[in-house]
């Protein structure tokens, strides 16, 4: 894409040079600003500490997997996106801490993307030393100097920071209080909940995010996804906070909103639907703390007057890091409406609940990380979208269903007694 622009710019000045009579060309892009100040920059920080070479995940050693999962991923890498490379306890072996803790440097620097070196590079590394969490974050962000692209780094490792008292938690803070804005989002390989609280905080420090990863499949669909969202915009979410009914809850617009709802309580939101539009909600709950397994989050909407509209629930075992939940609600058109008449909003309360609990050594307070995104589209025409309007205003086809099923076992059955009628005659 950069390549074609910069040709067809370079067309369009020799030939302006040539119809002023100018005996030589102007250079192709000249006057043409710079493309990758505007391209976004990630850094994948991985971690080739020694206890990199534990085997288990998927019967294979995590560095393999980690290997396995950057030849995924650097496959995959969109052409407009500036990717670099940056290990931490790679090539120090020994048992000197001052020497352990500045084992970091960057493998493949960060700009246009050459996949069969990169790959070689990454093929060549073996799990070593220490592992300096904060220092090579520090190097990461002073990799990703300059410009004003969005920035990512994402951070892959298996156990918590050896080198303090540097606490990569404040590291983050302190790279995010540069205003630069770049995102630091961790994928842990051990589900220890030590480990999950310090790259919880650092994730939460920039604004990323924590996942645990327990399969390579897991580990490359993750790193995908977090390279490929460095390639959209931004959007940054707005703080809010849901009241203990609906009519003292927020009014919400379209958007995306964060909040924070402690275990067993309820979040009331207030939304207003026109006639012909449909509202569509979603949220998400991070457990970011360790909480007992069977837990649930429900999302429902409801009228003013406390009747339900429709429901979405959803339920975990602890086997994830964040439930979410759903739902659709399509407002009719208004018929024989004056032009000159605006219509009637319909105020929808959203009420989010959850079913969390932790054993008593778990804090409950500050509350889980809630994400709730709101979104309002045009309303399906056609009545039959049973997607949409669900089974409440699809009773015809319940009717359907059972009528054919009526047919069928009449038919069936008279078949079954002809049948056993010609048997006996002959």
């Amino acid at each position: 894409m950069i390549i074609r622009k910069r040709l067809t710019a370079g067309v369009g000045i020799l030939l302006a040079a040539l119809a002023a009579g100018l005996g030589t060309a102007l250079p192709a892009a000249a006057d043409e600003p710079s493309s990758s100040a505007a391209s976004p920059k990630v850094e994948l920080v991985l971690d080739v500490s020694g206890s990199m070479r534990a085997r288990d995940i998927d019967g294979q050693s995590r560095i393999s997997a980690a290997k396995q999962a950057f030849n995924d991923v650097l496959d995959a890498v969109p052409d407009e996106v500036q990717l670099g490379i940056r290990t931490l306890g790679a090539d120090y072996p020994g048992d000197d801490r001052a020497t352990g803790c500045k084992d970091t440097k960057q493998l493949y620097p960060v700009g246009p993307l050459d996949r069969t070196e990169a790959k070689a590079a990454v093929a060549t590394l073996a799990p070593t030393g220490w592992t300096p969490i904060g220092p090579a974050l520090l190097g990461a962000a002073d990799d990703l100097e300059g410009g004003d692209s969005t920035r990512r780094i994402v951070l892959i490792t298996d156990g918590e920071d050896t080198c303090g008292p540097l606490d990569p938690c404040e590291v983050a803070r302190d790279i995010a209080a540069r205003g630069i804005h770049l995102v630091i989002d961790t994928l842990g390989l051990v589900p220890d909940a030590k480990i999950r609280q310090q790259l919880t905080c650092i994730a939460e420090a920039t604004g990323g995010t924590y996942t645990a990863i327990q399969h390579t499949e897991e580990l490359s669909g993750r790193v995908k996804q977090l390279v490929e969202r460095a390639a959209e915009p931004v959007v940054t979410p707005v703080a809010t906070e849901g009241a203990g009914s609906c009519s003292a809850a927020p009014q919400l617009k379209a958007g995306l909103y964060t909040d924070r709802q402690e275990f067993g309580k309820h979040r009331w939101y207030r939304v207003d639907v026109l006639p012909g539009q449909e509202l569509r909600a979603s949220v998400s709950v991070a457990a970011d703390r360790a909480v007992n397994n069977d837990y649930g989050v429900l999302l429902r909407a409801v009228t003013v007057h406390g009747r339900e509209i429709v429901r979405g629930a959803e339920s975990g075992t602890g086997r994830t890091d964040a439930v979410s939940s759903g739902l659709r609600y399509p407002k009719a058109e208004q018929d024989d409406v004056d032009g000159d008449v605006k219509p009637a909003a319909e105020t929808v309360c959203l009420q989010l609940s959850n079913s969390f609990s932790a054993p008593a050594s778990v804090k409950t307070t500050p509350g889980m990380p809630v994400e709730l995104t709101i979104d309002l589209v045009g309303a399906p025409d056609d009545a039959a979208d049973v997607a949409a309007f669900g089974l409440g205003r699809g009773w015809w086809l319940l009717g359907v269903m059972v009528l054919t099923g009526l047919v069928a076992g009449l038919v069936f059955g008279w078949i079954s007694r002809w049948r056993v009628a010609v048997w006996r005659t002959n």
